[in-house]
Formats: C-alpha cells, structure tokens, sequence
C-alpha cells in the first residue's frame, strides 16, 4: 500500500511517528517544529504543518511560530538538553537569509552533542528559473548553494535532490539524532520545488518507530585497565562533565563517589552532577573553578573524566592539572572523548559504566585523609561563596551599587531547588560557574560549549517548555526558569520575549545591565587592552569615551510584552524575585551592577594570546604574565596506565 504526499507532508508524517526508548520507558521524540515561513518553505513544510493541524488528529505535530531563525535553534537545542536528549524539535526556515540564520544555531548543538533536525529551504532543483530569489551563484560550481555552509556544523548532513531520496536521508537523521556518540544538528536542505512535489509513498515508512538508545557496556578489558589505574592511584579526582546528566547516571555517580571517597569536581555541563553540599562535591574545575577543585586538580595523580570533553576551561588551558605523574581514566561513551588527554579510555554509557567500576572497586577507597582533606576545601570555598553573596558595596552618587554575586546570591537563596537557572555568555557563566550552589540535577544550565550571546532568552523558553512537557508526560513537579542575561546578549537577541507571551510560557529573565560588555572588558584589562571597544558610551572626537549612552532595557522589554520590574538595591532586587516567581507571566527584572566589582576567583588561567610586539606598555607588561604563563601548559602525553591490577 502506498500514500500519496507532498514531500512536505511526508517529512511531517514521519517525523510524528518517531519515538525513542531507554531502560523500558517510550516516548515520541518530536515534541514540535518550529518555523518562519518564506517562499522556500511555505508551500512545502508550512503547507504540511497547516494541514496536520486542521486534521484533527490529536497526536499532529505541534507547530511553534518563531521570530528569529537562530533562536529557534536554541530554543530547540535547550529542550533536547533539558529532556537529557530523549526528545527534540526540527526546524524550518526559508531559502536564503533564513536558512542561513540557523547555522550558528547548527554550530552550538554539534559542540553540545545535542540533537536538533534542521529543514532549511533551498533553491530549485529543477533550475528551471535560475537565479530565483536569495540563491548564492558560483561561477565554478553548479550545485552549490549557501546551505553548503552547514556541512561543517551538521553531525549530518543531506540534500534532498528527488522524493525517491527523502526515506534513506530521514532514517539516517534519525540514526544520527539518536546515537548519544555521534549527536548533533542534521540537516536535511530541502529545494523548494521538490518540497511540493508530490510522490507515492510505502505506508511502512510511516509506521509507528521505536528507535533505542543504547547503554554500552565497558569492554571487559578496558574496564580491568580503568581499575587498576584508579586502584593505583593516591590523589585521584573526579572530573564530572554534561555526560553524567544525559545518561541520568547521578545517583550512580553520588554512590560511585561515597563508596571510594573520591572528590567530584564539575565542568560548566556537569555542574549539578552532586548537590553543592554533597561530601564528595569540591565545585566547578578550571579556568572559572574554585580554590577546592583546581587545588585537588594541581595535586591530583589520577584524574577520571566521566562524560566530559576537556574544553580548554575544563583544563585552564591545560595547565590546572600540574602533578608530574598525572595520568587520566575518561569513562564516556564517545570513543573521540574518551582518548583524549592520552587517556585510559573506558568507552560506555556513564550510568553503566559507573556501575561497572563500583562493583570492580569494592572493598577500594581513597585516603581517608585525602578524601577529608578534600571536604575541607569545598567548606572554605562555600564560605567565600557565602561572602560574595553577602557583600555590600557602598553607594555612588546617593544611588545604591550592586556587584553581579549579590544578584547571583539573591536568585539563588529565593529560588526553588528544582528551578533552573541559565546563561550562556559575558561574566555571568564564569561567575555562576564557581558561585552556585545547585541543587537539583536539572537546575543548572550553562551553554558554554559554544558559549553564544544571545542565546539566553531563546534558551530558557526551550527550558521551559520541555520542563513543562516533563511535567505533563513524565509527572515531574513544576520548575521555573531564571534567565540571566547581561545587556550585551540582550541586545543581540531578545526576539523570543514575544513568543514566550504568545505561548504563555513563563520565564523569568534577570537583566543584569552594567552598560557595556563586562566580561570582554575585563579579558581586555588582562591583556593589555585597556578595555577599548567594551563599554556603551557617545562617540567623542578621541573616541566612544562620552557619557553612557541613554538606552531604556526595561522600556524595551515591556514593549515585546513582557512584564518588567526596575529595581535599584538588593532588597527591591529580592522583593522583584518573590513577585516573579509568584506571578504566571514571562517578568523581566532590569537590575543594575558595577562591572568592575569582580567575584572571587582562583588563580586558574585561561589562554588568550598577547600582542608580542606593541607600543602600549599596559601589553608589553601583558605579554609578560603571558609568557610566564604559557610555561605552566602541558601536553599530557604519557602512556596510560598498564599496570597488572594483581600485582
């Protein structure tokens, strides 16, 4: 039997009967399609959504209005990371412009390994009327078009050409989509005049389709060279990346963790893999870490990563962990990741995995003293917490001033345990990194993979909704979102304000205003830059050195429909969280800060090269600091460790 459809409707058709299964449990896997119509897609995938939503078919795929194409993406890309990558959304854009604007979107789900389909439009296949609107033309080559430009942000990549293509091209995006290993943005382009082309489709291909997602097992021979690295170890630490949540393998890892007495240090992704005040959490590691985790990490002879991919702030540009003999065991289930570091590789899924070393290693435990060592540590750590939230500056010109760790402190203490607090880019990342104190294993998350301006408020309305999709399929409690966004990223993308009000999501979105970009400013001062180009100020004749430029945030914000509170001190800040969190509506609350009252911090270092020659002296003193620096770096590149675990 066959059914006769658009390519278009089709894709739809598919996508709806697509589900996903771990440890017994199913769920569909698409949870909606995005979309912002123009002649690439309107009469293709547009056409299919409109009439699937009039089908009355309740199990349709549900289909969101978007207003910018990137933010589509990420709000895309924020629901599969919430949903631990067990369901996800696709994306459709016009030809053009509008395709293009998703490739940066593409970019930041490929370095998260999160799962997203990706529909842009193209031009005609037929070239029956070349060039038509938006079509990039190259002398030299026929078939290319600016959709090429997604190839190397894609984990997979096709161009529908003829309907006979499409079958193949959707099970390999679903092959893609699915793998935990291999995850990232698929692109499918879709010209379109083949989009509209209709065809004579088996109905098998849309049947209802389970697809699973594995556990790997340790091989058993990697597994017995993983213990016999951790049994030989005396200063061994945990390095807990995004990996952990993703495989839900928490409780494995708190246990893991008790029954050896090995501190858990946690990049940006694994933050939340232990509660702040676990015994065995000693905090975030690296270029934003604290004293307790990069001083364990300086000592450590054993370092095993589980589900991390060592990003340069993971390692302070390799320079955080400093023993001479440090060696590494990395559990992931990605063999890329796993080599990494010249590793002791353990491929498998965490959860898995983590057991597989808990029942090898019973009966083994780190020093007591060590492990007691370590706990001391995070104590005097979140005792510098505790003063950072506590701090009070005094005020300026009669008008109080706020440093960025009382608005973290403040949203942290008044928000529920199981709400999520997000962020992306400038200072904030850094300094939420080292400064909250999670404690739920969702209520953290930090892009910083590709750490993009402007994702903030487009991701925290993906968080949102797949909180409330947990809530609904999966029997959760209610969760909110607390969006923390500076006025740089605020400014390069707050479009999704207006879809949040459209759908009647609620976000609450802390707009922290210190007029300029804070975070570049003060990586300027470091490097001699003398913070130039970093601060919103009137162009005078030596410069953009005038007065701060009059721009009105919050007047902003409450014209896209959200409800806004200006504050001006602490207590009207914490006054604004209470009435945010009791109200049902998207609220902005517009907060000032001094950007150069800085949070405490550990001497950890991240690699920005220096101008080696300059005339300015605030570089050549930079240029110095740098080179010294550079000296501290190392390649680890040692052998693993073979050692007999009998002997």
């Amino acid at each position: 039997m066959s059914m006769r459809l658009t390519v278009g409707q089709a894709i739809v058709r598919f996508l709806e009967a697509q589900h996903v299964e771990r440890d017994g449990v199913e769920n569909a896997f698409f949870a909606a399609c995005w979309g912002i119509f123009g002649h690439g897609n309107v009469a293709g995938v547009g056409q299919a959504l409109l009439e699937r939503e009039l089908s009355g078919d309740t199990s349709h795929l549900r289909y969101l209005q978007g207003r910018n194409e990137q933010a589509m993406v990420h709000a895309s890309v924020a629901y599969a990371r919430h949903r631990d990558r067990l369901a996800a959304m696709a994306v459709t854009a016009s030809v053009g412009p509008g395709a293009t604007n998703m490739i940066t979107g593409a970019a930041l789900a490929t370095i998260n390994r999160l799962p997203v389909l990706l529909l842009p439009g193209d031009t005609f296949a037929t070239k029956v009327a070349n060039p038509v609107l938006q079509e990039l033309e190259d002398p030299a080559n026929g078939d290319i078009s600016v959709n090429d430009a997604f190839r190397p942000v894609s984990a997979y990549f096709d161009r529908v050409h003829r309907p006979e293509q499409l079958a193949p091209a959707l099970l390999h995006a679903m092959r893609v989509l699915t793998d935990p290993a291999a995850t990232g943005a698929v692109t499918l382009a879709l010209p379109q005049d083949v989009q509209a082309e209709a065809w004579d489709w088996p109905e098998e291909l849309f049947a209802r389709r389970v697809w699973h997602i594995a556990r790997p097992a340790p091989e058993p021979a990697a597994l017995t060279r993983a213990v016999a690295a951790i049994r030989g170890a005396r200063k061994p630490l945990i390095v807990a990346g995004g990996g952990v949540t993703y495989s839900r393998a928490n409780d494995a890892l708190r246990a893991f963790a008790e029954a050896t007495g090995i501190p858990v240090a946690e990049t940006q992704a694994g933050k939340g893999a232990l509660p702040y005040d676990h015994p065995s959490s000693v905090g975030a590691i690296g270029a934003t870490g604290t004293t307790a985790a990069n001083t364990l990490a300086a000592e450590a002879d054993l370092v095993i990563g589980i589900g991390t991919r060592y990003s340069d702030f993971t390692t302070a540009s390799r320079t955080v962990f400093g023993a001479d003999d440090v060696r590494f065991v990395n559990l992931n289930v990605s063999g890329f990741d796993s080599h990494k570091l010249a590793a002791t590789s353990l491929v498998a899924d965490a959860r898995d995995g983590l057991y597989a070393l808990s029942t090898a290693l019973q009966g083994w435990a780190a020093d007591q003293a060590y492990t007691a060592r370590a706990a001391r540590l995070a104590a005097e750590w979140d005792a510098v917490v505790q003063g950072a939230y506590d701090l009070a500056l005094p005020d300026q010109d009669g008008r109080p001033r706020l440093a960025q760790s009382q608005v973290i402190g403040a949203v942290n203490e008044l928000s529920d345990p199981r709400d999520v607090v997000l962020c992306a880019a400038g200072s904030m990342p850094g300094d939420l990194h080292k400064l909250w104190r999670t404690r739920d294993r969702k209520g953290y998350h930090v892009e910083y993979g590709y750490s993009c301006m402007g994702y903030e408020i487009a991701g925290g309305l993906g968080v949102s909704m797949a909180a409330l999709d947990a809530q609904r399929l999966e029997g959760e409690d209610e969760r909110d979102v607390f969006v923390m966004v500076g006025d740089g990223s605020y400014l390069m993308m707050n479009t999704e304000l207006v879809t949040a009000v459209a759908e009647g999501v609620k976000i609450i979105v802390v707009l922290v205003q210190n007029h300029g970009f804070a975070s570049i400013g003060a990586l300027s001062e470091s490097l001699g830059s003398q913070r130039f180009g970093t601060q919103y100020r009137y162009r005078t004749k030596s410069g953009l050195d005038g007065d701060r430029l009059p721009v009105d945030l919050a007047a902003n914000a409450a014209s896209l429909g959200a409800d806004v509170l200006s504050v001006t001190g602490i207590e009207d800040f914490r006054a604004a969280i209470v009435k945010a969190k009791q109200s049902s509506r998207t609220t902005v609350i517009h907060v000032e800060t001094d950007p150069l009252a800085a949070a405490p911090d550990s001497p950890a270092w991240w690699d920005v090269p220096v101008a080696a020659v300059s005339a300015l002296d605030s570089t050549q003193q930079a240029r110095a600091t740098y080179e010294d620096r550079k000296r501290d770096q190392r390649q680890h590149l040692s052998p693993p460790h073979s050692k007999d675990p009998t002997s």
